[in-house]
C-alpha cells in the first residue's frame, strides 16, 4: 500500500478509462482488481484501528458494493464480528459485484437488507454505498443511511470515495458520508483534495492496486498535485560574486489608513524569500512602523501622482493589494500600476476593485498573477462563494477565461482555500498541503509577498505561484505539527518559509 499520494489526479471518467485499459488491454481480471481493493481497505483499517474487532459493511450496487462484500469476507476470515447491510437487491447485481456477493455469502457473513432498520453497532463502518458514478443528489434510502452513518459513534472508512461526494469537484451531492479514513484506488480523484473533499475524506490513503505504469500512459491527467521535486532547478544556489541587483527589485503597494499590518507582513515575507531589494509604497503614517518592524525594507510615502511614478520606475515586479482598501487613493494606485512595465501580483482589495472596475484591465500586456480567495473570485465572476465552492475547477477555468478576455498579457490564477488550485490556462496544479489553522487574517498577505519575491528572482509566473503556495502551506503544516492549529499566526510562517526555501534550493 502506498500512503504517499501520487502527483497525477484524475476525474471519475479518467479513472474509469484507467480501469478499462487495465482490464481489457493489460489483461488484469476485474475481480482481481476488486479483490486487491478489498485487501487494501482491510489493511488500512487494521493499521488505523488495530484494536477494532467488529465491522458493519454498507453495500450498494456496482463495483463499490462489490468491494464492500469482499472487505466483509476478509474481516470474517480474520475472526472479526461482521454484518453486511445491503441497499440493492442481490438479484439485481451483475458481473464482478455479483461474484463478490456470492463469495461473501459463502463465507457465512451475516447479510441483511437495510429496510430502514437502525444500524448495527460496530467498531468500524465500511462505506461501500456509492462510487464515482453518482451524478445527482443522493436520495431515498441512501440519503437516510448516510445520515445515520454520520450520526453514529463508529469509526468510518469509505471505499474509494465517501458516498455522496462528487469525485470531480469535492462538493457533497446532498448528503455525503463524513469518513475518518478513505482508501482510494487506481487513480486518485481530484475532488478528494480540494473544496469540501478533505473535510469529508478524513485521512486519505491511496493504493494503485499493482496497476502497471504503462496503463497510466494511456490516460493523460490535466491536474497535478504539487510536490517539491517539481521545483528542481528553478532557483540555484547563489554565486559567491552575487549582488542584490541579481535578485530583483520588488515593490509592494498597499497599507491604507488603519491597515498597516497587511503590507508590512507582505514586505517581511518578500525580504525573507530572497528578493534583492524590497520597497513599500504606502501611506506616510505607516513608514515609521515599517522601519521599526523591517528596517531592511525601503519605504515611500505615496500622496501624489508624481510620487507614484517614482515608486513604479525601475521595479521588476509589483505586488498590489495587501491593506489597499477601496477608496480614491486605492483606485488611483491600482489604475496607474496596471500600466507599469513589469509583472504584477494582484491580491485582496486590488481584486475587489477590479471586480467593480474591470475596464481597468484593458490594454494590459505584461504578465499578472491573481490570488483570490473564493469570495474575491466570486465577485470577479459574478458568482456566490457557494457557486465557486461547488466546482472550484470550473471556477478556476472560468476565471482565467474571463481575465484573458480582458487583457493581452499572460494570466496566472491562484484560487485559495482547502486544496489551492493554480493554472495559467494549461494544466491545473493542486496544493494538497495546508491546514485549517491557516484560516486567519494575514495569511494571504504573507503569500503575496512570497510569490512576489520568487517572481522578482526570475521565476515564471506559474512556477512562482506554485512554489509560493507550496512553501506557504507546508510551512504552516510544520508549525502545526509542533504546536497545534489553534492560534497560528501568519508571521510565524515567515522564518519557516525561508528555511524551507533554502533547503529546497540546496
Amino acid at each position: 500500500m502506498n500512503k504517499r499520494l501520487p502527483e497525477s489526479l484524475y476525474t471519475a471518467e479518467q479513472v474509469r478509462r484507467l480501469d478499462y485499459v487495465a482490464i481489457h488491454e493489460f489483461g488484469i481480471p476485474g475481480f482481481d482488481l476488486m479483490s486487491r481493493a478489498a485487501g487494501a481497505v482491510f489493511l488500512a483499517v487494521q493499521q488505523r484501528w488495530p484494536d477494532a474487532k467488529s465491522m458493519l459493511v454498507l453495500c450498494g450496487a456496482g463495483n463499490n458494493g462489490g468491494d464492500g462484500y469482499l472487505v466483509a469476507k476478509l474481516a470474517k476470515e480474520a475472526g472479526w464480528s461482521v454484518n453486511v447491510l445491503l441497499l440493492k437487491d442481490p438479484e439485481a447485481l451483475q458481473g464482478d459485484a455479483k461474484t463478490a456477493y456470492l463469495a461473501c455469502a459463502a463465507a457465512n457473513v451475516d447479510i441483511r437488507s437495510y429496510d430502514n432498520q437502525p444500524l448495527i453497532k460496530a467498531d468500524i463502518i465500511i462505506d461501500a454505498l456509492l462510487g464515482t458514478g453518482l451524478t445527482g443528489n443522493v436520495r431515498g434510502d441512501f440519503s437516510e443511511v448516510i445520515q445515520r452513518v454520520n450520526e453514529s459513534n463508529s469509526e468510518i472508512c469509505s471505499v474509494d470515495i465517501p458516498s455522496g461526494l462528487c469525485s470531480d469537484t469535492g462538493a457533497p451531492l446532498g448528503d455525503a458520508v463524513r469518513a475518518d479514513l478513505t482508501v482510494s484506488f487506481i487513480g486518485l480523484k481530484q475532488g478528494l483534495l480540494t473544496g469540501f473533499g478533505p473535510e469529508y475524506c478524513g485521512q486519505l490513503v491511496f493504493d494503485d492496486l499493482g496497476i502497471p505504469p504503462e496503463v497510466y500512459e494511456n490516460v493523460a491527467s490535466q491536474c497535478q498535485r504539487i510536490a517539491p521535486k517539481q521545483f528542481a532547478g528553478l532557483l540555484s544556489p547563489r554565486r559567491r560574486a552575487a549582488h542584490k541587483g541579481d535578485f530583483g527589485h520588488l515593490l509592494l503597494m498597499g497599507g491604507n489608513k488603519g491597515m498597516p499590518g497587511a503590507i508590512l507582513m507582505a514586505a517581511e515575507s518578500a525580504m525573507s524569500c530572497g528578493a534583492g531589494r524590497v520597497t513599500v509604497a504606502t501611506r506616510k503614517q505607516h513608514l515609521t512602523p515599517l522601519a521599526v518592524r523591517c528596517p531592511e525594507v525601503m519605504g515611500m510615502a505615496i500622496d501624489s501622482e508624481q510620487g507614484l511614478e517614482n515608486a513604479i520606475t525601475g521595479k521588476n515586479v509589483i505586488v498590489i493589494g495587501p491593506g489597499l482598501g477601496k477608496d480614491k487613493w486605492a483606485f488611483k494606485l491600482l489604475k496607474d500600476v496596471l500600466s507599469a512595465d513589469c509583472s504584477l501580483v494582484l491580491d485582496a482589495d486590488a481584486l475587489n476593485l477590479l471586480a467593480d472596475h474591470p475596464q481597468l484591465l484593458k490594454g494590459r500586456k505584461l504578465p499578472m498573477i491573481f490570488t483570490p480567495h473564493p469570495g474575491e473570485l466570486g465577485r470577479i465572476l459574478g458568482n456566490s462563494i457557494a457557486d465557486i465552492q461547488k466546482n472550484r475547477f470550473a471556477a478556476l477555468t472560468n476565471g482565467i477565461k474571463q481575465l484573458r478576455d480582458q487583457v493581452e498579457g499572460d494570466v496566472t490564477l491562484l484560487l485559495k482555500g482547502a486544496g489551492t488550485l493554480i493554472s495559467d490556462g494549461t494544466a491545473i496544479s493542486l496544493c494538497s498541503d495546508g491546514n485549517p489553522g491557516m484560516a486567519v487574517a494575514g495569511m494571504g498577505d504573507v503569500l503575496s509577498g512570497v510569490i512576489g519575491a520568487l517572481l522578482a528572482q526570475g521565476l515564471k509566473p506559474i512556477d512562482a505561484a506554485r512554489m509560493g503556495a507550496w512553501l506557504h502551506a507546508t510551512a504552516a503544516d510544520d508549525i502545526v505539527a509542533r504546536q497545534g492549529e489553534i492560534g497560528l499566526r501568519a508571521t510565524e510562517l515567515i522564518p519557516v518559509i525561508r528555511q524551507k526555501l533554502n533547503k529546497l534550493i540546496s
